[in-house]
């Protein structure tokens, strides 16, 4: 792994971050204080009625709220320009992000290109994004992606079945308000793929080629959260102190992936979620024990000590207790009932080259894995999980 004092490693943190109780009401005061005549929110289904109380408190200090909640699943292209238009039809002056990564991506995206200097097309990729035209706040419902804090925004693209990235300083809200009581009505489904992701986060960072001590002890705690709360979040839903501690996981994942960023779990992850349409929570963690399984050869010690963080307490070589952090992970995704194989979701061997095929165009993230992934190999890590 590249020793981290031969790296330049900048981190563009979000301008202000409230956790904790009531943050969300916290943040209409914030706005309004602002000067924001026209907010533009962007939501889901089935996180609209938690937009409610702060759209009533936005109001009552005069500022018009136009909620738009168009978003079917994970967000593709297509959805996102409709977005961009009704924020438009709106003459918004800021922008907020309520729910999952779903909202908060497309949030960013709308108050990035609002003005109409560039479009979608022009940024996919790193550093494209010259400026971002309104500001922005985000918002999360769920304990998964860290997008409130993150340089990163992904949409799907239909055509090619395939998710796409943006990134760059400019989508790094100005504010973030994390409230665990907006995450009490997570489905157990949701929560247990949610906390995968952010799970996933955290080992991929920890464990990359271009890991670095800016995030490695975030990563290790975030690890170590998720492990210790993930099943009471599941199983016991208003546990507020289970709620608390996956939100603040997630937030350290989130801030993993500015300086660090993720790896080949993500990348072999994409056309499970562009082609089939599995979230993507369930589609790293189908991936996570397979690809780690690959990786252990290229940094044991790393992946070590991700076991320990995971709560493997037995004593053995770095390999041998790596294995078992393995097995742990596998465990838990059991008991947090997380489907581990692709079949199950109808795919078939028959899909493995085209799915290799995509994933290896995903260059900005298996470039930093540790160990090199070769199409071969990701053919091999798909078989693996079928």
């Amino acid at each position: 792994m590249t020793a981290f004092d031969q790296r330049l490693v900048t981190v563009f943190n979000v301008g202000s971050l409230t956790f904790g109780r009531g943050a969300a009401l916290r943040c209409a005061e914030d706005l309004a204080a602002a000067g924001a005549a026209s907010l533009f929110l962007v939501t889901t289904p089935p996180t609209r009625g938690l937009c409610a109380p702060m759209a009533a408190r936005l109001e009552a200090l005069g500022v018009r709220v136009t909620i738009w909640d168009g978003l079917a699943g994970e967000p593709t292209l297509a959805e996102f320009d409709a977005a961009l238009a009704a924020a438009r039809a709106a003459r918004a002056d800021m922008v907020v992000g309520l729910g999952g990564g779903s909202a908060m991506d497309v949030a960013k995206l709308v108050a990035a290109l609002f003005d109409g200097a560039q479009a979608i097309g022009d940024v996919i990729g790193v550093d494209r994004l010259e400026r971002r035209a309104l500001p922005l706040a985000c918002i999360p419902t769920t304990a998964g992606t860290g997008s409130e804090v993150t340089p990163i925004a992904i949409l799907g693209d239909e055509d090619e079945d395939l998710k796409k990235g943006v990134v760059s300083r400019h989508l790094v809200p100005d504010a973030a308000y994390l409230d665990p009581e907006l995450t009490v009505t997570m489905p157990r489904a949701v929560t247990a793929a949610t906390g995968f992701d952010a799970l996933t986060h955290c080992i991929e960072a920890y464990t990359s080629r271009f890991a670095h001590p800016i995030a490695d002890g975030l990563a290790l705690a975030g690890i170590g959260l998720i492990a210790g709360s993930i099943e009471r979040a599941c199983n016991q839903g208003d546990d507020l102190a289970a709620r608390e501690a996956m939100l603040l996981a997630s937030l350290y994942g989130g801030m993993c992936l500015g300086p660090v960023n993720t790896a080949a779990v993500h990348a072999l992850a994409y056309p499970l979620g562009g082609e089939f349409h599995i979230a993507h929570g369930v589609a790293n963690a189908l991936l996570l024990p397979h690809v780690m399984r690959f990786n252990l050869e290229a940094a044991p010690e790393r992946y070590a000590a991700v076991a320990r963080a995971m709560g493997v307490t037995e004593a053995g070589d770095d390999r041998t207790v790596a294995l078992l952090g393995v097995d742990r992970i596998v465990a838990l995704a059991e008991r947090c009932g997380i489907q581990r194989h692709m079949a199950a979701f109808g795919i078939g061997a028959d899909a493995i080259p085209r799915m290799a095929a995509a994933a290896m165009t995903v260059t900005r993230l298996l470039e930093r894995n540790p160990r090199t992934v070769t199409g071969a190999d990701a053919v091999r890590i798909f078989e693996a999980a079928l």
